[in-house]
């Protein structure tokens, strides 16, 4: 009789080691560590941030959990919500491009917490994100692209199974109950884009939903609540209920294929802009049309881009919301908008979608000069590419293309520019000195004794 998909995984997931995982896996991850803890640091300065920071403090009594950048205590579930949610406020967590899931803010939020009520080791720490993140970008990979096409986001349906198996790792369960998490967990599995269609909040909470429910699963396995084994395969299993369309294509095999000796995770992007990745390509093109080649707004007539059909109703479609943007997370999302607050501003970074920026009418009514097509030709999920034609009003022409976005395994982003993200992310709550303890305490990871550590670094800047 086959074992069960949540079985074959629980048992990969109990026994690897740090001693197991790829040298370059243990450097990324680490970063990623580093990369979370300043994007939660961002996020709690917003007002999305403190919202989130009033709500869970109110549903919490103290407790032994570090909210990052606010100073409370709360419970695991709590303080892993929270600074899960806030490391997704401004769009600028890293995504496994396949599955274009954002494996690392829940998996670090959730991991940092359980630090905090139990003993766990640097290389404990490092070894339960990667496999957390390993799990939730293959997770996202048996039907890539599916997902978003029907209006869920993988980040909330997938993330939630790979902080589970973490979990289950930090809080000593064994494979069969680990097993028994992962059934659990596919009913807190969840999340909805409509809030694309008006620009509200909604996709920021889901990476600290996902913490919070793979720790929740965790706990009721431990304490011996039981799950459906066949979540992920099953009649009524994850796949079956959320793809109804059996025409959708749907490759379980790609849940355990090579489990261990290939690291999907590996195939995942940091981001140099808080934007939707998709775009990231866009944004360097225009980027290098602004610094190269001394294109100004003022000089433009149109700007073309050929897009991956796959893209279009994410960050092209409907024109109406994309031209003119509700909100910074209705922004994030937009083709049109993005270029144009681009080649207007010079830059994309931590402050960009500003209320000033949203409401400027130049940039407005350049982004309704930004025309897009499908291109057969341009691949699907998994590579990013994108490509930038201006015309000016002189007549002359010029393209900028860029084949793999940057902060992609085959275009990395330098440890020197993830130091500089986490510089400008931070230094509104950390100063100078704090930022260096905290990026000293990311590098030297695997060698502390107690991972909480890490969080002290933060706490008592």
């Amino acid at each position: 009789m086959r074992m069960p998909i949540s079985s074959d995984i629980a048992r990969w997931a109990a026994r690897v080691s740090f001693d197991d995982l790829p040298a370059d896996v243990v450097s990324s991850t680490k970063l990623r560590v580093l990369d979370v803890i300043g994007l939660a640091l961002a996020g709690a300065e917003t007002p999305f941030g403190r919202s989130v920071r009033d709500a869970a403090v109110a549903m919490s009594s103290a407790g032994p959990c570090r909210v990052l950048g606010t100073g409370d205590r709360l419970n695991v579930t709590m303080a892993a919500f929270a600074n899960g949610a806030f490391s997704q406020a401004l769009e600028y967590d890293d995504t496994h491009n396949e599955s274009i899931v954002h494996m690392s803010s829940p998996s670090v939020a959730a991991a940092l917490a359980i630090a905090d009520t139990t003993r766990v080791t640097g290389r404990d720490l490092i070894a339960a994100i990667a496999v957390g993140n390993e799990i939730s970008c293959r997770a996202g990979s048996v039907s890539p692209g599916q997902f978003h096409r029907r209006g869920f986001h993988p980040s909330g349906l997938f993330a939630t199974f790979g902080v589970s198996y973490l979990a289950g790792r930090l809080l000593g369960l064994d494979a069969d109950a680990m097993a028994r998490a992962a059934g659990i967990c596919g009913s807190f599995a969840s999340g909805i884009l409509e809030c694309w269609v008006d620009g509200t909040q909604t996709k920021f909470l889901h990476p600290g939903w996902s913490a919070q429910s793979g720790i929740v699963s965790a706990f009721l396995a431990r304490a011996g609540t039981t799950g459906p084994a066949e979540v992920f395969e099953g009649r009524w299993g994850l796949f079956a209920s959320h793809l109804q369309d059996e025409s959708a294509p749907k490759d379980l095999s790609r849940l355990t294929a090579e489990l261990g000796t290939r690291w999907d995770s590996r195939n995942s992007s940091f981001k140099p802009f808080p934007a939707a990745h998709v775009l990231h390509p866009y944004i360097d093109a225009m980027l290098r049309l602004r610094n190269t080649h001394g294109v100004r707004a003022d000089d433009v007539e149109w700007i073309d881009c050929p897009v991956a059909a796959f893209i279009m109703p994410i960050v092209c479609e409907p024109a109406e919301e994309k031209l003119a943007p509700a909100s910074d997370s209705h922004g994030r999302v937009s083709l049109q908008y993005s270029l144009a607050e681009t080649l207007q501003r010079g830059s994309l970074g931590k402050h960009a979608y500003s209320e000033a920026s949203l409401r400027d009418p130049a940039i407005l009514a350049l982004a309704r000069r930004v025309r897009f097509h499908a291109e057969p030709s341009f691949p699907g999920p998994g590579r990013f590419k994108g490509a930038v034609t201006v015309t000016l009003k002189n007549g002359r022409t010029i393209t900028e293309v860029e084949e793999y976005n940057r902060g992609s395994a085959e275009n990395p982003m330098t440890n020197a520019e993830l130091r500089a993200k986490f510089d400008e992310n931070a230094e509104g709550l950390l100063g100078a000195a704090a930022r260096d303890r905290v990026a000293g305490a990311a590098e030297r990871l695997e060698m502390l004794p107690d991972a909480s550590v890490l969080v002290d670094s933060v706490a008592n800047a």
